[in-house]
């Protein structure tokens, strides 16, 4: 049975009502095709920037977020204020600064994890060649 018989034998059965449940399944080249992730059947290679970009962009924030502050903490404790102004000083600064290092720790995590999934990447794509070959001998 090909591709294209497929859907006139689905049209057939749509009045049955176990066709229900036979309409929504999808192929793996439609759930390849239709899923967010990369998917083990691409083949184009992505440069380091692709692979990396949301987590220096993530550090990056995170790094901007703690050296705010940062800056807001030493204002608290350094300029003469009235002490309003020094109170909220003293509550946003240590806020800025924990968020901050959240995002930082956020993104120096998320770099191994990438590496990870890269090794498991590429020897899942190496099985899957091998298979290929001794498959079609």
């Amino acid at each position: 049975m090909t591709m294209e018989e497929l859907p006139k034998v689905l049209e057939v059965d749509e009045k049955s009502p176990e066709s229900k449940d036979l309409l929504p399944s999808q192929t793996a080249s439609s759930l390849c095709i239709s899923s967010r992730s990369e998917s083990v059947w691409t083949t184009t290679p992505r440069s380091n920037w692709e692979i990396y970009r949301k987590p220096i962009v993530i550090m990056s924030v995170g790094s901007a977020i703690l050296l705010f502050g940062v800056v807001i903490t030493c204002l608290a404790y350094l300029l003469r204020m009235n002490k309003k102004t020094i109170s909220v000083l003293k509550m946003t600064g240590p806020a800025f600064l924990s968020l901050g290092l959240m995002t930082v720790v956020c993104g120096l995590v998320w770099v191994p994890i990438i590496k990870k999934k890269q090794k498991q990447r590429q020897k899942s794509n190496f099985f899957q060649s091998l298979k290929f070959f001794l498959l079609n001998r």
